[in-house]
């Protein structure tokens, strides 16, 4: 049976719901001239920050090169190795303190980032997104929190915190009691998926077996999502236990640390899946104590250390389960189709912190692991861990890989080359 072409912008539509879908071979069969344009596999950039940076030790290798031995985190990472690239000697050189989160993806000059004395500039998404915004439902997603998205003028942009309200955004349409509507069914563990039943076994009868197993990954990482909302609206609203514990003076994150950034994952993959948009930047974590087996500690307090043994060991176990979720999502964009190569192929995703050690505030020799896109990759790629490479150079070089001519950015010296 011969395939049948479908428009790249078919979309699933119930009342109060527009699915839009991942490209899929049929729609290359809709136009041929779109297909081998730029626009119709698109580059892509996520950029995904941590505000308590990663135990040095465990993450970097000690050897540099593609036959390095993994460190204790990387071993998380094994099946993805020649996928990524872990980078150390690399940083923004700012003074030790937490306020450099707010230059982690602007990389501007250390004088223009001082304790109480910012004078920021656009951060890295924000720079893609004014140049390739328009060819996207939203020009950029900020998602989590934090202070690490910035327009030209150096004002910060407020992210979005609750997973519903951007699933809401991102799939469901209509009017507010529509909206409404919608969302309950997926408080009440009904699919929205229930409603295109009849479309989607359409679509199956009308592609090819590879556009089969896309819609089936696809549909799967939907659902995945609504059950992960469904679980997010029950904690929010169940019973809490009460401790004899002071109450935390800080409401940021929660103790669903995993969970939460699984969530968060499974949208970000949903939003480059259906095209929404080709540039987001996500924050993680939570300075309270992680819900993970042999953790009793609160992450902040773990990664003030000290070299503490015990608070170390608890520390790897928090930063250990953070970079298997990573991983998790790095293997769904590996599965997912996109043209003729995956959605990994397609997408520069960057996972980096502001701190290199967190226990000291010190903001040098940052954890650094760049993956998927056009790059070379390198296995461990190391530069002077004392005198350290701009990190604004690494940033010159994925805005060339979204295709976006650039001589600098921040304060860059120039462009890294190696990847």
């Amino acid at each position: 049976m011969p395939i049948q072409p479908i428009d790249r912008r078919t979309l699933l539509r119930a009342s109060g719901v527009a699915i839009g879908l991942p490209f899929l071979e049929a729609m290359a069969s809709a136009g041929a001239s779109e297909a081998r344009s730029p626009l119709a596999q698109p580059p892509r950039m996520v950029l995904v920050g941590q505000p308590l940076g990663m135990y040095a030790p465990h993450f970097f290798p000690e050897r540099t090169g593609r036959d390095y031995e993994p460190s204790r985190y990387l071993k998380r990472l094994e099946s993805m190795r020649d996928h990524f690239t872990v980078v150390s000697g690399m940083s923004h050189r700012y003074a030790s303190g937490h306020f450099a989160e707010v230059g982690l993806f602007t990389g501007v000059a250390p004088e223009q980032i001082r304790d109480k004395a910012i004078k920021n500039g656009i951060s890295l998404d924000q720079e893609a997104a004014s140049r390739l915004g328009n060819q996207t439902r939203f020009s950029s997603l900020i998602l989590g929190g934090g202070d690490v998205a910035w327009n030209r003028r150096g004002v910060r942009i407020p992210a979005e915190t609750r997973a519903t309200q951007v699933f809401r955004k991102l799939f469901i349409a209509g009017t507010p009691e529509e909206q409404a509507n919608e969302l309950q069914r997926v408080r009440d563990g009904r699919s929205i998926l229930d409603d295109v039943g009849e479309q989607i076994r359409d679509l199956n009868r009308r592609v090819g077996r590879g556009d089969r197993n896309r819609l089936d990954l696809f549909l799967s990482s939907l659902r995945e999502a609504e059950q992960t909302l469904r679980q997010d609206e029950h904690w929010s609203t169940a019973a809490k236990p009460v401790v004899d514990l002071p109450v935390p003076t800080s409401d940021y994150g929660g103790p669903q640390l995993i969970e939460r950034s699984r969530q968060w994952y499974s949208i970000v993959h949903l939003a480059l899946q259906t095209d929404s948009t080709r540039v987001i930047s996500l924050w993680l974590g939570t300075q309270e104590r992680p819900d993970i087996a042999g953790v009793n500690l609160g992450h902040h307090d773990a990664s003030h250390h000290g070299q503490d043994p015990a608070k170390l060991e608890q520390l790897a176990l928090i930063e250990e389960a953070e970079i298997g979720a990573f991983g998790e999502f790095l293997e769904k964009l590996r599965q997912s189709g996109d043209g003729d190569r995956s959605l990994l192929d397609r997408t520069a995703v960057l996972y980096a912190s502001n701190l290199g050690n967190s226990s000291s505030h010190d903001n040098n020799n940052l954890p650094i692991l760049l993956a998927g896109g056009s790059f070379r990759h390198q296995g461990h790629l190391g530069f002077d861990t004392k005198d350290n490479t701009p990190m604004a150079n690494l940033f010159v070089r994925m805005l060339h890989h979204l295709e976006i001519e650039a001589d600098r950015f921040g304060a860059s010296t120039g462009m890294i080359s190696e990847v």
